[in-house]
């Protein structure tokens, strides 16, 4: 006769689980940091050479149970990129309330090579040690983006936003918004230590370079 799991089995479990993700976050986030300072120097260069404006762009994105934080990237695109976007709103590539386009006229040249790596996205690692984010979980949404999802969609919340997550490694932009959704509830559903390392692993490869990316 197999014994049931108590819930509060399951409890100590996730207590277990979260413990460890928030160790292999900090300490990951703060070796990564460390380590990649010498590609942080050069990217500022190349940024600061190619435009005018910061290096790092800020944007406030919904992470766990709905609260709102500031993102952080190296800026890819021109300063006055949001406003250009309301003009290209015909052209987006994505399906749903996100905003997706493989050829942005927004995106600089130094840009186009950092999303392609996503190096663009290393910045993130101050959020991750600041608790905001984690290494794995769903991409940050917007908060206007948010607002037009539908109610299953909002479990993905139940969880911090990450780095990378299913949809991070298993095509991007050829996703579609609603499976791009259920991707992240299936992580939400299926996470755990194992399975946070795998994705880790798998996004490695997007470093060298991931046709998918914009």
């Amino acid at each position: 006769m197999m014994m049931e799991i108590s819930s509060t089995d399951t409890a100590k479990e996730r207590i277990g689980y979260n413990f460890i993700k928030r160790l292999i976050d900090i300490i990951a986030a703060s070796i990564g940091i460390v380590l990649l300072i010498p590609l942080w120097i050069v990217i500022t260069l190349l940024i600061k050479y190619e435009s005018k404006g910061p290096i790092f762009f800020s944007q406030t994105r919904v992470g766990r149970n709905m609260k709102e934080f500031k993102m952080y990237k190296f800026r890819s695109m021109v300063v006055n990129a949001e406003e250009l976007k309301e003009k290209l709103s015909e052209q987006n590539e994505m399906s749903g309330p996100m905003f997706k386009m493989k050829e942005d006229p927004r995106v600089t040249k130094i840009g186009k090579f950092i999303r392609k790596t996503s190096i663009d996205e290393l910045p993130q690692l101050f959020n991750v040690l600041k608790g905001e984010m984690s290494l794995v979980g769903p991409r940050p949404s917007l908060p206007k983006e948010v607002k037009e999802f539908e109610p299953w969609m909002l479990k993905r919340f139940e969880v911090k936003p990450g780095l990378t997550c299913y949809w991070q490694v298993a095509g991007r932009n050829n996703i579609d918004f609603e499976e791009w959704m259920k991707l992240d509830n299936k992580y939400v559903d299926d996470r755990s230590t194992i399975l946070d390392l795998k994705l880790i692993f798998k996004t490695f490869f997007v470093l060298f370079g991931d046709e998918n990316a914009c």
